[in-house]
């Protein structure tokens, strides 16, 4: 018999692959993934024709590393890290990947903070 946590985890990768089929990133609109644990926080600018990361930022990095990475606040700064960082690569439109995660609490709060910094989406 598999754990809660097991049980937990594929049902996220199950809702994840979901969503992945209908959003998909290009170099022009990269797909803004987003990654939580119950420690951190993290998200990536992918394109998926060439399979790269163009950005990324974390609450693991030194100027966001805090107390805890896995707050609403820490969510908000990595994700107006991640909009300053689209715009130094010459992004302003992404597609938003919520991973499998309920878009709230830190997956809402980073994609607002994104928005409120100048990515569309």
């Amino acid at each position: 018999m598999a754990n809660l946590s097991s049980i937990r985890r594929e049902s996220r990768l199950r809702r994840h692959r979901r969503v992945r089929k209908k959003i998909y990133g290009t170099a022009t609109r990269p797909r803004l993934a987003v990654h939580r644990t119950n420690k951190h926080f993290s998200m990536q600018l992918i394109d998926d024709d060439l399979g790269h990361t163009i950005a990324a930022a974390s609450s693991v990095e030194g100027d966001l590393r805090s107390a805890s990475g896995a707050t609403v606040a820490a969510a908000t700064k990595v994700g107006q890290l991640i909009a300053q960082r689209a715009k130094a690569a010459g992004i302003s439109s992404v597609v938003y990947d919520r991973g499998g995660y309920a878009y709230h609490g830190r997956v809402a709060a980073a994609a607002q903070a994104a928005r409120d910094a100048g990515l569309e989406f």
